[in-house]
Formats: structure tokens, C-alpha cells, sequence
């Protein structure tokens, strides 16, 4: 004990070194902080990333691009297949659809045309046509109202969102037959909707279960029903869409072969790979950056505290020499120095973890910032747009990324002190083995 004490007080005998160097260790610990948190929210982000999208397949006829294009839609046999194929973990089933107000529903659509949607030719839109002339014409478009049939409401890839809380009321069972509808907020908002009103779509009263806020204008004037409902409602037995979830990202590649195999060219069948890739890059290039810098930090502690010890055994051979013409061994003399050095990285580290706890989500979020500037993802409806949609949807959530410092991070940290003031001593430990007592008495 008596050597330990010695090591504790001696780490305070010059108060202004002291604080110097506890202040700049802290600093260097604190960075070591910063890039670990960094380091390990990028991690779970990625492993988060790739349990979304990175084992996604979408299956879509072939020749469907969303409401454009054609194709015939895929069968409950089409759906069994895919069922079957070996390590598919789960499929998903779509329908979509589009309500036009004053004709397939009640409701009123919540997005304006604008002069993206009023520049469109006439479709299912429902529109009017006002002659000014013989050979002009103003054309005004009522926006559709989305709707999507989805046997398991739960699944976000399926209902192409990246988030989906509920302002009131509850989610409905995706497997039933009921009329009964979730509304996106804005939708809801414009036609004063809530728990519990009616609206009718094709005719057939339908009850609101829930209003839902995707953080997303466009699928916010959406609403979603029970599969069976729609496709009963809209006289269709077949499916858009079928989200495929894979027991395994590295199982993506051989299901995607086996489901165009057996399906062949009625369908077209996209992987989730290019996409997961496309969102993982930015985190891969943040893992990088941090495990250098943490590296990186960790050295500079290390020497840091080796430096020190250096100049504290210089200024201390006397001493020294005293100690072991005394009888003190070199395991004694260097345990005490040891202790001393560990002291000064321990103050060190309590500054470090107060500067982690500040700077580690600033930092995140300026390292995602810099990674995925740029980073975009658009595309056409069907298969591949899903896909797109996906990614463009993980590489916002990419940015939202939140950094915590846990307990167990504590650790680490105060580990990796421990390492530093140790390997910063074993320098100097040797130094002191060679100090022998008569050459530092004769010196003196």
C-alpha cells in the first residue's frame, strides 16, 4: 500500500505539470472517446442498415413501373413459389391503387397538382377542360388519392416509408377483410378526418382506424387498408408487389436466382444489394475514419504519457538511486511509477469522457454530413424504384444516426487509460532498471 500511496501523492507534486498534462491527455482520451462512440453507433447503424434493405428482394410484373407501364399482376401461386424457395425468411404482399375524388371516393385529395402534376397528360386523374379558343384549352387535374393494400401493416419497406407513427387511433390487421383504412395526416387533415369516421372508396363505407405521420408529404396523403379489402374493393385478386426478406444478406444473391428461375420473365425481380451498398458506403468510409483516429489517438496518449515519465524519472535519478541503495527493487520503484502514471491518465480520462459526452454527436453527425453530401436516390415506381426508394430512405436515416455513450463504452475507455499509462511506463521502467545507486550518488 505504502508504494501505491507514494505513486498517488507523487502524481501531485507539481500541480502546474499536473494539470498540463492531465489537460492534454484529456484531450487525446476525449478524441478517443469521440471516434469509439463514433465507431460503434456507425457499426450498429450498419447492422441496422442491413436488416432493413440489405436482404430485400422485390418480385413485380413484369413491365410494371407504378401506375405506368403494363403487366399482369402476380397470382396467390406466383406468392407460393416464392414462399417455397429456400432461406426466404418472409414475403410481404402489396396492392396499389388509386382513388379519384368525386368518382372511386369521398375524400379529397391533399396534394395539389402543382406544375409537376398539372403538366401531366390525362389519365385516371380526373380532370376538367375549359376551351378558350379554338386551339387553346386550360386543362386543370385533380391529384389521385394513394391507396395500398398490405397484408402485414408492420412492414415499412412494404408501405414504402422509412418511419410511420400513429397521431391517434391504432394500425389494422393487414391479413383481414374489413373496411376499415389507416390515413396519412395531411390526408386526414384536409378532409376532417379521425378515429372513428367514415369515408367511402368504390362505393363501400370505410372506417378510419388510425391517422399516421410518415415525416413525408407524399405517403402523409396516402392511406393504407387491409390487402384483401382492396383487392376485393377494386375487383382484383392479384398483388402489385412482393417484398421478399432473405434469412441472410448473403443468401440475397442465390434467391433472387431461384425466384427468376422458377418465375422466368413474367416478373421482374430486384435485389436490395446495389441499394444496401449504396447507403452502407458513407458508414463504411465513417467506420474507417474513426477506427484510424481512434488508433491514432490512443498513440498520442501513449506517448504523451511515455514523454512524461521520461522527463519524471530524469528529474528524479537522485531519488532513485536513493531508493534502491535502500533496498527498494526495481519492481517496487517501477510499480510506484506506474501508479503515478496511472493517476495522471485516469484524471486525464474523466476529462476525456466529459468531452466524449459532448463532442461524440457532433462529431457523428459532422462525419455523416461530409460522407453522404450528394448521396441521392430517385427512381420510377416498381421493383427497381422500391429499391431506390429504399436506399434514398436508409441514407436519410444515415443522417438521423444518434451517438450514446454507454456504460460499457465507459469501459472500454477506461480500459484503453490503462493500456496507455502502462505502455507509457515501460519505457521508462527500463530506465529506471539501469540506474545504479553509486553512478547517481557520484554524479550528485
Amino acid at each position: 500500500m505504502g508504494i501505491i500511496r507514494r505513486g498517488f501523492k507523487n502524481a501531485f507534486r507539481n500541480v502546474v505539470r499536473t494539470l498540463s498534462i492531465v489537460l492534454i491527455l484529456g484531450l487525446s482520451i476525449g478524441l478517443a472517446v469521440v471516434m469509439l462512440v463514433s465507431r460503434q453507433a456507425v457499426i450498429s447503424k450498419i447492422d441496422s442498415v442491413k436488416g432493413s434493405i440489405g436482404n430485400i428482394i422485390t418480385v413485380s410484373p413484369a413491365g410494371v413501373r407504378g401506375f405506368e407501364g403494363g403487366g399482369t399482376l402476380l397470382t396467390t401461386e406466383n406468392i407460393a413459389t416464392i414462399e417455397a424457395v429456400e432461406n426466404v425468411k418472409n414475403v410481404t404482399s402489396t396492392l396499389s391503387a388509386r382513388l379519384t375524388g368525386g368518382t372511386d371516393t369521398s375524400l379529397t385529395a391533399s396534394l395539389e397538382a402543382g406544375n409537376f402534376g398539372g403538366g401531366r397528360r390525362p389519365g385516371s386523374e380526373s380532370s376538367t377542360s375549359t376551351s378558350t379558343s379554338s386551339t387553346n384549352s386550360t386543362q386543370t387535374f385533380t391529384m389521385p388519392i394513394n391507396l395500398t393494400g398490405v397484408n402485414d401493416t408492420s412492414n415499412l419497406q412494404a408501405l414504402g416509408v422509412s418511419s410511420l407513427t400513429f397521431s391517434s387511433g391504432s394500425n389494422i390487421d393487414g391479413t383481414s377483410d374489413t373496411n376499415v383504412a389507416i390515413v396519412g395526416t395531411d390526408l386526414a387533415t384536409k378532409n376532417g378526418l379521425s378515429v372513428g369516421s367514415t369515408f367511402t372508396a368504390y362505393s363501400t363505407t370505410i372506417t378510419v382506424s388510425g391517422i399516421y405521420d410518415t415525416g413525408n408529404k407524399f405517403t402523409n396523403s396516402s392511406l393504407v387498408m387491409p390487402l384483401a379489402t382492396v383487392q376485393r374493393l377494386s375487383s382484383q385478386s392479384g398483388v402489385s408487389t412482393a417484398i421478399v426478406q432473405t434469412n441472410s444478406v448473403d443468401s440475397l444473391s442465390s434467391v433472387q436466382s431461384a425466384i427468376t428461375t422458377k418465375l422466368g420473365s413474367t416478373v421482374d425481380v430486384v435485389s436490395s444489394q446495389d441499394s444496401a451498398t449504396t447507403a452502407i458506403t458513407p458508414l463504411e468510409n465513417i467506420k474507417s475514419i474513426s477506427s484510424v483516429s481512434l488508433m491514432g489517438s490512443i498513440v498520442a496518449g501513449a506517448v504523451i504519457i511515455l514523454l512524461t515519465m521520461m522527463m519524471i524519472v530524469r528529474e528524479r535519478r537522485r531519488e532513485i538511486g536513493i531508493l534502491k541503495a535502500i533496498g527498494a527493487t526495481n519492481i517496487v520503484v517501477t510499480t510506484q511509477f506506474i501508479v503515478e502514471s496511472i493517476t495522471l491518465t485516469l484524471m486525464g480520462t474523466i476529462i476525456g469522457v466529459i468531452i466524449g459526452f459532448m463532442g461524440s454527436n457532433p462529431m457523428v453527425k459532422l462525419l455523416v454530413q461530409n460522407s453522404t453530401t450528394g448521396t441521392t436516390q430517385t427512381g420510377p415506381g416498381g421493383g427497381m424504384g422500391r429499391m431506390m426508394q429504399f436506399a434514398g430512405q436508409s441514407l436519410q436515416s444515415v443522417r438521423d444516426i444518434q451517438a450514446t455513450v454507454g456504460w460499457e463504452l465507459l469501459l472500454y475507455g477506461l480500459g484503453a487509460a490503462i493500456v496507455i499509462a502502462i505502455v507509457g511506463s515501460a519505457l521508462p521502467a527500463f530506465v529506471i532498471s539501469k540506474i545504479r545507486p553509486a553512478e547517481v550518488m557520484r554524479a550528485e
